[in-house]
């Protein structure tokens, strides 16, 4: 699927890598090398407006490098990242600032990123007092509308976070969030910390804020029963790659990449298709030390000679994008 004329989030060939070698010194005294952990490699895809892209893909594949480079925490080492046509990284400080309203994120741990000393009006009033000039009764009316939104009580806005279950400190979250009127929300696997049943509350509540306010979400998972109920396109990674991206119902019907099968194969068939399950063995490579080739090639059972030398480029089939030298050979 190519990119429309105008998406809101377009990344091009974005990388993000991160000097974790031990220190200068005792490289020097040790005759140790710098060490470079390439957490995102050449990843490109975009964003419509009004949509979900969902990230999947298992722990330390990248996914939520991805989710801080968009929200602007951290800059790509190469490539470039557009909001709205612009390219991030040769904005102007003042455009920059104005980019931030529009463009929120949703952390993973609502136990973490939610302040404890602070009460949960304070907390959700943060960033009315820091991007724009209401007067405090104008942000204790903001905040009142704001709780009512995410299905809570007004009055809880005199309350600690610690007063709250784990599902209403995610909409709190969430209630910060919407509070500059923002387009774009950033969603590190918000749900995770939460009970499966609570789960599907603050699902259902991004889903409808989504249709009535015409949101548009990266959302970032590991679980990919939680994907199938959110997205309306999927990106798969690995090893800081993007091997397939497809609309939801392609991807969970017709997977192309063998790790996507190796993914789908791993929980129960939501489509009623009879898929069969795909194997796999093995565990992910150390990504200091990544493979040659197909960085996917040690654990795939349809490897061959060229697979393990030549990187695969991405190609179409379809409205599915997928970088595999398989698919593109006709073996799979």
């Amino acid at each position: 699927m190519n990119p429309p004329e105008h998406p809101l989030i377009l990344v091009n060939d974005a990388a993000r890598w991160f000097d974790v070698s031990i220190p200068w010194l005792d490289r020097v005294i040790h005759r140790k090398p710098r060490v470079t952990l390439r957490a995102v490699d050449g990843v490109s895809f975009h964003i419509n407006k009004g949509e979900t892209l969902a990230l999947v893909g298992e722990s330390g594949c990248g996914k939520s490098t991805i989710a801080r480079l968009l929200a602007g925490l951290y800059q790509p080492s190469h490539g470039s990242i557009e909001f709205d046509g612009q390219t991030v990284q040769s904005m102007s400080r003042k455009a920059r600032h104005a980019m931030r309203k529009r463009l929120q994120m949703i952390f993973q741990d609502p136990y973490a990123s939610l302040n404890p000393r602070w009460r949960v009006g304070r907390i959700i009033a943060e960033p009315l007092a820091t991007h724009t000039r209401m007067t405090a009764a104008q942000q204790r009316s903001k905040v009142d509308e704001l709780l009512a939104q995410v299905g809570l009580d007004p009055n809880d806005q005199n309350r600690y976070p610690h007063q709250f279950s784990g599902g209403q400190r995610q909409r709190i979250s969430i209630a910060r969030a919407l509070a500059l009127g923002p387009e774009f929300l950033v969603c590190d696997e918000p749900t995770s910390a939460l009970d499966v049943s609570v789960q599907a509350q603050v699902l259902n509540l991004m889903k409808d804020l989504q249709r009535d306010l015409g949101l548009t979400y990266l959302f970032i998972s590991h679980n990919l029963a939680v994907v199938h109920h959110v997205a309306d396109r999927i990106g798969v990674m690995y090893l800081g790659r993007l091997v397939e991206v497809a609309t939801r119902d392609d991807l969970f019907a017709n997977p192309r990449h063998p790790y996507t099968r190796m993914l789908l194969g791993a929980i129960p068939d939501l489509t009623g298709a009879g898929r069969a399950r795909v194997p796999v063995g093995g565990e992910v490579p150390n990504p200091l030390n990544p493979p040659t080739g197909c960085t996917f090639h040690p654990r795939c059972p349809h490897a061959n000679d060229r697979c393990r030398i030549e990187a695969p480029a991405t190609l179409s089939y379809g409205d599915t994008k997928a970088a595999c030298h398989g698919l593109e050979e006709g073996r799979i």
